[in-house]
């Protein structure tokens, strides 16, 4: 048999993160103040974020930027991450296509976010801030912080979008095993979350209701500030170690994606994997097709509008001119709970619109029915989150089958799912369903959005 895993040594783990804003015509634009609706610098985010990740959000000119070797010394615990040609899948699905997944379900917390995490907590540290605060919707990106706080000594306060506190009881057991404070949000603590459990009191939360109360804790607590696990421009900086590695490990195996796939919450995997392929697209003129798989629920990219919009509910951070359905949009339960976001980060927003890159919206059930297929197949269970790309592969290669085409697909698996046995549980049951949104249901989230352009 022909190899499956394309394995690199720790002294392939990139050097640099690749910053694509440098290499696009159009650039993504920058967040404006809430209040004069001006371009902030990097000095205005430093009240909310490490200064020197508030200058790598706005930096659209270095196209790549050195990682701190401190951070490249916590990265071996895991990097590189392997590339694997999914036979079993290719063979179930009678497909001509070669399909490949990057693995990066193989970090100690089990996702991608751990890329990020640990970048986000060194330049705190080496800040000498002493205390960080986030939000996590299904416990990925908390658990991330969770491992990376320990490991620089800082303390962490993580809220979780409340039905995920529910549905995930152990990824809040992870956080709290790594040392960190988690609370359900809403929550009593905020004015933010007050507010919103007065006005809804059985408001089971969002990702923009937990960084509402994240950012409110971290502005009015001493020597603190708050971390983002996707959406931001150097949280896709950072991910981009996936994609750097997958280059040289689609080289070893002589052959060049002509599709690359990632599912799309607010961008940080699918950003990671697919950023340093769009590279030659836009600089060489490749014609590989990246596409963000989303939850049919929260569609943004498929059926959201282009529009300066808060990342957050409650309105404290800057606009960001991004795809949203509103910042009061409450999306549906879904277990995929890290995909439950309102908008997307400006920098994919912009790729959306100038048309480098499409999206794909992916029911619940279809989601799990192509997760069912990857584990009985490539023997990995994978994260709820990680089953749109599968999914959205899936489409793919079987358009091969029908079409009689050889094409090349690659996808990112950005985490597994041993920790989310109780949506397979309730899928196996039959006690899932899909969820459909209306589009007057989606303009009436966007109403108070328009208002504000």
């Amino acid at each position: 048999m022909e190899t499956k895993k394309f394995l690199l040594t720790e002294k392939d783990i990139p050097t640099h993160w690749y910053n694509i804003a440098a290499d696009m015509k159009n650039k993504p634009a920058l967040p404006l103040h809430p209040g004069t609706r001006q371009p902030l610098k990097a000095e205005d985010l430093g009240a909310i974020f490490a200064l020197e990740l508030s200058k790598q959000e706005l930096n659209m000119t270095d196209r790549f930027i050195e990682i701190p070797e401190e951070v490249r010394d916590v990265y071996r615990n895991y990097r590189p991450t392997p590339l694997v040609r999914a036979y079993g899948l290719e063979k179930a699905l009678d497909t001509p296509a070669h399909i490949y997944f990057k693995n990066e379900s193989v970090s100690p917390v089990g996702s991608h976010k751990l890329n990020s995490a640990i970048a986000q907590a060194y330049y705190n540290k080496k800040q000498g801030i002493t205390n960080i605060t986030t939000e996590t919707g299904a416990g990925q990106w908390g658990a991330a912080m969770a491992y990376a706080c320990k490991f620089f000594g800082l303390e962490l306060a993580v809220y979780m979008v409340k039905i995920s506190y529910e549905q995930k009881p152990y990824r809040r057991s992870i956080m709290q095993s790594y040392g960190a404070t988690v609370i359900a949000s809403p929550s009593m603590s905020t004015r933010a979350g007050k507010n919103i459990i007065t006005k809804n009191p059985n408001y089971q939360g969002s990702l923009g209701t937990a960084i509402s109360e994240a950012i409110e804790l971290a502005t009015t607590t001493e020597n603190c500030r708050y971390v983002l696990g996707s959406v931001l421009n150097h949280v896709s900086l950072h991910q981009t170690v996936i994609g750097e590695e997958a280059r040289t490990q689609m080289e070893m195996a002589g052959e060049y994606p002509d599709i690359v796939i990632g599912c799309f919450g607010g961008g940080s995997n699918f950003s990671g994997l697919t950023f340093p392929f769009m590279r030659d697209t836009i600089t060489k003129g490749t014609k590989t097709r990246f596409i963000a798989a989303e939850p049919a629920s929260c569609p943004k990219l498929t059926r959201g509008q282009f529009l300066y919009d808060f990342g957050d509910e409650a309105g404290y951070t800057p606009l960001l001119h991004m795809y949203t359905l509103g910042h009061n949009f409450a999306p549906a339960h879904i277990h995929a709970g890290g995909l439950r976001y309102h908008g997307a980060g400006t920098i994919v927003s912009q790729l959306m619109n100038d048309k480098i890159m499409e999206a794909t919206d992916i029911r619940q059930l279809e989601s799990f029915d192509a997760a069912l297929l990857f584990s009985k197949t490539e023997g990995i269970i994978p994260a709820p989150e990680s089953s749109h790309a599968i999914a959205a592969t899936i489409r793919e290669a079987l358009k091969c089958k029908e079409e009689g085409t050889k094409k090349t697909i690659l996808f990112n698996l950005s985490g597994h799912g041993l920790i989310d046995m109780t949506a397979y549980d309730s899928f196996l049951a039959g006690d899932l369903k899909n969820y459909e949104l209306s589009q007057e249901e989606i303009d009436k989230t966007l109403e108070e959005v328009k208002k504000m352009q």
